[in-house]
C-alpha cells in the first residue's frame, strides 16, 4: 500500500488543483482582514476562518519560522507533519496539504502559492522543511547543562497562552523558508542558508477554523550557527521580522469549495 501521493494514481486524496491555482494568481480577488510584523526572536499566534487565505512573508529578507496549526475549536485536532510528509513529502510547496492528526486526519490547509526556489541545492537540501522539529531549551539542557528559553518552543507555548492553550499543546512543525535535507550516507539531518529575498512569501488556504502560531526562529537566516562563547558566534544579526497577512477571499471563488470533513470510521475498539 502506497502512503504517499502518486501524481499518476491520485485516487481518494484528488482534489480541484485549478480552484486551488486560481485562488494564488487571482490576487485581485481578495481583501486584506489581518495584518501583523512579528519582531525578531519572538511568537505570534492568529486565527483564520475556513475559506481564508494566510500568508507568510520575508518583509525584510531571509528569516526561518516554525509553524503549527490547530483546529480553532478542537486544539486536540492539531497539525501531523509525519503523516503529512508520507502524504506530500519531506518538503513542499505549492498544492501540497498539510494534514491533522487522528481521530480527524483530514487537510488542514492547502498551499496556493510559494516563491521560494523548489530545486534542490548543490547538497540535495530543500525548502519548507517537515522533517525537524522546533528548538527547545530541554535539549540545550540535556547537552550541556544550558538554562536557555531562547528557543521555538519557548516561542510557541508564549504565543499560544492567551488561546488558553500550553506548551504541551505545541507540536512538530513546518520549518517555513528553511532549507534542510538528509546526508546520502549516514541519512543525517543537515540545515544550509535560507534563500529568502524580501517579499517572498508562503501563503495557504485555511481549509477549516484554525488557530495558527509561528515563532520566528532565533537562529535567524541559519547563514551563522552558535550561541556565543563555547557554541559560536550569536546569530543576531541574521535574524529578521517576519510579516502575516489574512485575506478574505471573494466569495465567488469559492462557490465550489467546502470545508472537509474529518475520515469518518466506526470505532477503532470494535472487534473484528
Amino acid at each position: 500500500m502506497r502512503l504517499y501521493r502518486d501524481p499518476d494514481q491520485p485516487g481518494r486524496l484528488a482534489f480541484d488543483t485549478e480552484l486551488y491555482q486560481r485562488i494564488g494568481k487571482e490576487t485581485d480577488r481578495r481583501k486584506l482582514v489581518h495584518q501583523h510584523v512579528v519582531p525578531i526572536r519572538s511568537g505570534y499566534a492568529w486565527p483564520a476562518k475556513a475559506g481564508q487565505v494566510v500568508r507568510i512573508v520575508a518583509v525584510e529578507g531571509p528569516q526561518v519560522c516554525d509553524l503549527n496549526l490547530w483546529n480553532l475549536h478542537n486544539p486536540r485536532e492539531r497539525f501531523w507533519a509525519s503523516r503529512s510528509r508520507q502524504l506530500q513529502g519531506a518538503h513542499v510547496t505549492t498544492l501540497d496539504r498539510l494534514w491533522s492528526t487522528l481521530p480527524y486526519l483530514r487537510p488542514m490547509i492547502t498551499i496556493t502559492n510559494d516563491t521560494l526556489p523548489t530545486q534542490p541545492t548543490q547538497h540535495g537540501g530543500r525548502c519548507h522543511d517537515l522533517l525537524g522539529t522546533r528548538c527547545d531549551p530541554y535539549l540545550y539542557k540535556l547537552l550541556d547543562d544550558r538554562d536557555f528559553d531562547v528557543t521555538c518552543h519557548n516561542n510557541l507555548s508564549r504565543a499560544i497562552a492567551p488561546y488558553h492553550l500550553t506548551e504541551l499543546d505545541v507540536h512538530d512543525v513546518i520549518n517555513v523558508f528553511q532549507v534542510t535535507g538528509l546526508d546520502p550516507v549516514h541519512e543525517m539531518y543537515f540545515m544550509e542558508p535560507s534563500p529568502a529575498r524580501k517579499g517572498d512569501f508562503f501563503e495557504f488556504l485555511a481549509e477549516i477554523d484554525l488557530l495558527c502560531a509561528i515563532s520566528v526562529c532565533p537562529s535567524g537566516d541559519l547563514s551563522v550557527w552558535g550561541w556565543g562563547e563555547d557554541g559560536g558566534p550569536d546569530p543576531l544579526e541574521t535574524c529578521r521580522p517576519l510579516g502575516v497577512e489574512v485575506y478574505e477571499l471573494d466569495p465567488e471563488l469559492l462557490k465550489t469549495w467546502s470545508s472537509p470533513e474529518p475520515v469518518q470510521l466506526r470505532s477503532v475498539y470494535r472487534q473484528p
